[in-house]
């Protein structure tokens, strides 16, 4: 007996009638739908007039690895099933990526049902460089991994997207101003395509004080990839943003030393620039004016 086939489909991420017209044939012909939520599949099958013939399973993260051999079996049988998340395309930052490794390592067939994305419907809003992009995902819910994951990206010269819930928004854009700094450009996309849809353009720094009173609901970041590098390698800014990216390692928990090197092997400029460039940001605080340093051991 010949496999069934595996079909992702891209579901709306707000707007039913941005539905695919594919999508209403796929959901009456399947054998099985496998369903993130199965009472918003019932809400879209509504929205879009259509009757699911086949059985419908849940299928979300808290039974993925469970669930997965049992519609691997049903593809097997020679069914066809089909994968739904709440918005958007499976696998991306949503249930998926499991069943269609497991999908291809059977020698089963995998196709798509294209849809919409929130990735793509906010870097084409937002007004930032797309012809190169990378998407990130959710980032760490604790502070400490937040910074770590950002500091990764901070060199990243490619446009950055970001998914995040409402709730973290605020903190995870304040975050983004302290390693990009607050004069990067971004916007935030919220509830794309739905009644209150908006799209805030503006730098970090502004976008994080924005957030800070407030948001409510689906978010989308994009952020401007890194400006291409000035003297010594370092954005525009020179020894000041040198010192900047060395106080945000240093917050997260680094060593001076350690991240005095790890800046000047970024910026590819030697440790003791960056070390000098730490001294004399230190000197311009206020009340160390004309104070000198304690030694020079962290820039050898």
């Amino acid at each position: 007996m010949d496999s069934g086939t595996l079909v992702l489909a891209g579901t709306p991420i707000g707007d039913p009638d941005d539905a695919p017209p594919r999508l209403a044939a796929e959901l009456g012909g399947a054998d099985v739908v496998a369903a993130e939520d199965t009472r918003r599949l019932r809400r879209l099958t509504q929205a879009l007039g259509v009757r699911t013939a086949g059985r419908v399973v849940s299928y979300f993260e808290g039974n993925e690895a469970a669930r997965t051999p049992e519609l691997v079996e049903a593809l097997l049988r020679g069914e066809r099933v089909l994968l739904v998340t709440d918005a958007g395309m499976p696998s991306v930052s949503d249930p998926g990526y499991r069943l269609v490794a497991a999908a291809v390592e059977h020698g089963v067939r995998v196709t798509a049902v294209p849809g919409p994305s929130a990735v793509l419907t906010a870097l084409a809003l937002s007004g930032l460089p797309v012809d190169r992009f990378c998407f990130e995902g959710f980032l760490p819910r604790k502070r400490g991994e937040r910074l770590s994951r950002l500091r990764e990206s901070a060199d990243e010269r490619r446009t950055l997207v970001y998914f995040e819930s409402p709730h973290r928004v605020a903190d995870a854009l304040a975050a983004m101003a302290e390693v990009f700094g607050a004069e990067r450009r971004a916007a935030v996309c919220r509830e794309l395509t739905k009644t209150y849809e908006e799209v805030r353009r503006a730098p970090l720094g502004e976008l994080a004080e924005w957030a800070a009173e407030g948001v409510r609901g689906e978010i989308t970041v994009v952020v401007a990839g890194a400006p291409e590098p000035g003297p010594y390698g370092a954005e525009d800014g020179g020894p000041a943003e040198l010192a900047r990216r060395v106080a945000v390692r240093e917050e997260a928990g680094e060593r001076r030393k350690d991240a005095i090197a790890a800046v000047a092997r970024e910026a590819g400029v030697p440790k003791r620039d960056v070390f000098d460039a730490v001294v004399a940001a230190k000197r311009e605080l206020p009340g160390n004016e004309g104070n000198g340093s304690g030694g020079s051991g962290d820039g050898n």
